[in-house]
């Protein structure tokens, strides 16, 4: 498939497996939106641009650099009519390979109602999609690595046991976050490529909080005599900055709709098999298209569950394809939710430094490196084949651990190879037997 981001994926090619650092790549198209979106919105019209029919020896650079995608000039004429008829500017714009589209995101001028903009849009036939710029929140709350026997979550998810059989290798796995501490002793040589698409401060990209526990909880390197152990300390990572944080010494982060749909093009353009999305917000238009496609061609999506929504009606990651996670003893959970360890789980900070995090980001962020476990000896597994193994294999939490069965990662890859023992502790795990699986 061609890519509107190709010559900038390359580096995929050049540092993976490497103890180089990663080059943070700044894609960002507009600062400015990641302070205020309540005066934006977004609107896409179809994209079709004409074939580019080469003869042979009309370049020597290959057919893949001649015809990407691009905004064909029906797009482009359509939105320039969009932004006179209804007064907005464009701030942004850019083509959607996945969806055949060309989307912006326009300004609302002062004084005039977003809402109402809005209505008139979704009525106008030249508009494939009008929605708000919507914003998320993240969700916070036999080795030589020194701080492994402090890993509560790695000994209740039985993630050692499953280490002989799986470590990830080699499964991509993207982080649409805050940025990482790319240059993290416990995180370098995973780190395959990095990306911004809220600002070009790179500085600032290592120095976020958020992401960098997400990438070392789920793949910290294992034996480096450094730190803690990944999950799927094999695994790579595909780090894709869509969030900032509130404040420099805070987890908590946010993002919109824009920022999130371009950092999951690139994890589609990337090829990467897992998107790690430890974050909630509104169900969104843009972003649910962009979620089915990538279920369609067999990305797997690990989110947190939605806050106080037992019955699952709303939430961005509340859709089919998507394995929700909630932190064990959650309650509120929608009944379809797995559940891990997400309460003072040791693991990395910025500049090198270690620390407890909770929440269920954290939570999350063990599943999808359990479902990396998984992929590495399966990499055909469907979300839904993925799910019903880590549902069925879930066992009940630890004595005063609250409510939910924990996904037990041995378990869950011995159920898939068709072979092995695990032999937990018997006063931490017990099998849940007939447990009612809700439809992913």
């Amino acid at each position: 498939m061609r890519r509107w981001w190709l010559p900038a994926l390359l580096i995929l090619a050049t540092c993976a497996c490497s103890n180089t650092p990663v080059r943070i790549e700044s894609r960002a198209l507009a600062d400015q939106l990641s302070r205020s979106p309540d005066h934006f919105i977004i609107a896409a019209v179809d994209n079709e641009p004409a074939g580019f029919a080469a003869r042979a020896g009309s370049t020597p650079r290959g057919y893949d650099s001649i015809a990407a995608y691009g905004p064909s000039p029906a797009a482009r004429k359509t939105m320039r009519a969009l932004e006179n008829d209804y007064g907005l500017r464009e701030v942004s714009a850019w083509p959607i390979e996945p969806l055949h589209m060309h989307c912006a995101v326009l300004e609302v001028p002062d004084g005039t109602d977003r809402g109402t903009v809005l209505a008139a849009l979704a009525h106008d036939q030249r508009i494939k999609l009008a929605q708000p710029l919507q914003g998320f929140v993240t969700r916070s709350d036999d080795y030589n690595d020194p701080y492994v026997e402090l890993q509560r979550g790695f000994r209740q998810m039985d993630v050692a046991e499953a280490h002989p059989w799986s470590r990830g290798d080699g499964v991509k796995v993207a982080i649409i976050d805050t940025g990482a501490d790319t240059l993290h002793p416990d995180l370098r040589g995973n780190i395959v490529l990095a990306a911004n698409f809220v600002d070009s401060d790179s500085q600032q990209f290592q120095r976020d909080r958020h992401g960098t526990e997400i990438a070392g909880v789920i793949a910290a390197v294992a034996n480096n005599r450094e730190g803690i152990v990944g999950v799927a300390p094999g695994a790579r990572l595909l780090l894709f900055k869509a969030c900032w944080q509130a404040r420099p010494d805070a987890d908590a982060a946010r993002c919109n709709s824009f920022t999130l749909a371009r950092a999951l093009v690139a994890a589609f353009d990337a090829h990467a098999q897992i998107v790690n999305m430890s974050l909630s917000g509104p169900s969104d238009p843009l972003l649910s298209d962009l979620i089915r496609e990538g279920v369609r061609r067999g990305v797997l999506f690990v989110g947190a569950a939605a806050m106080d929504a037992p019955d699952g009606k709303e939430g961005l990651l509340h859709q089919a394809g998507v394995i929700e996670v909630a932190s064990v003893g959650r309650q509120a959970a929608p009944n379809s939710v797995l559940f891990a360890p997400g309460q003072e789980i040791l693991t990395l900070l910025p500049g090198g430094h270690y620390d407890f995090a909770s929440g269920d980001s954290i939570a999350t962020a063990q599943v999808s490196g359990v479902v990396a476990l998984l992929l590495a000896k399966n990499p055909r597994l469907t979300a839904g084949e993925a799910y019903g193994l880590l549902r069925n294999t879930s066992t009940r939490s630890p004595p005063g651990g609250g409510e939910g069965a924990l996904v037990d990662a041995c378990a869950a890859l011995v159920s898939l190879i068709g072979k092995g023992t695990c032999s937990p502790a018997a006063d931490t795990r017990h099998a849940v037997a007939n447990q009612h699986l809700a439809p992913l």
